[in-house]
C-alpha cells in the first residue's frame, strides 16, 4: 500500500507504485475489496513515518472486511514460520487465508517468491503489477 511514496528512482518502483494507485482506484470503483487486519495494522502503527501511517491508514479506511487474530490464525502462521516466513509476514498469509481472498499482494521479492512456492497456501500470491493484470483479465 505505501509503494506510491517510495522513491521513483527505480522504474520498478514506478511501475509498481502506479500498479497499486490502479488497485485502490478498483477497490474504490467496488470492483474488488480490500482487507484488513490486525497484523496490518499492527506493521502500520510500528512506522516511525508519519506521513506513511496516516496515508496507509487512510487507504485502510476503504476495507470492506477486517480479520483479527484468533487461535486459528496464529497455528496457520506458525506452520509458515516452519518453512522460513518471517512471523509477521506469516500472520499476513494466514490472515488473507482466514479472510478467504483470491489474491495476496506484495511488493517484498523474497515474501513473495516463498508464498508461493507454498503447495498449500488457499491464496494466489502476486506482485502489485501481476494482480493489475489479473484483475484487467476478469473486468473487461
Amino acid at each position: 500500500m505505501q509503494r506510491p511514496l517510495d522513491s521513483k528512482s527505480q522504474v520498478r518502483i514506478i511501475l509498481e507504485a502506479e500498479a497499486v494507485l490502479g488497485i485502490l482506484a478498483f477497490c474504490e470503483a467496488g470492483e474488488i475489496e480490500l482487507v484488513s487486519s490486525d497484523a496490518i495494522r499492527y506493521e502500520i502503527e510500528r512506522c516511525p513515518n508519519i506521513t506513511r501511517r496516516e496515508y496507509t491508514f487512510e487507504v485502510l479506511s476503504i476495507a470492506k472486511v477486517d480479520v483479527r487474530l484468533n487461535e486459528s490464525v496464529e497455528k496457520r502462521a506458525r506452520k509458515f514460520s516452519l518453512v522460513n516466513i518471517r512471523p509477521l509476514d506469516a500472520l499476513h498469509l494466514a490472515m488473507a487465508e482466514h479472510a478467504q481472498v483470491d489474491y495476496f499482494c506484495t511488493c517484498d521479492d523474497d515474501f513473495l517468491k516463498k508464498a508461493k512456492a507454498l503447495k498449500n497456501l488457499k491464496v494466489k500470491a502476486v506482485s502489485p503489477i501481476e494482480l493489475v493484470g489479473e484483475i484487467e483479465s476478469w473486468t473487461q
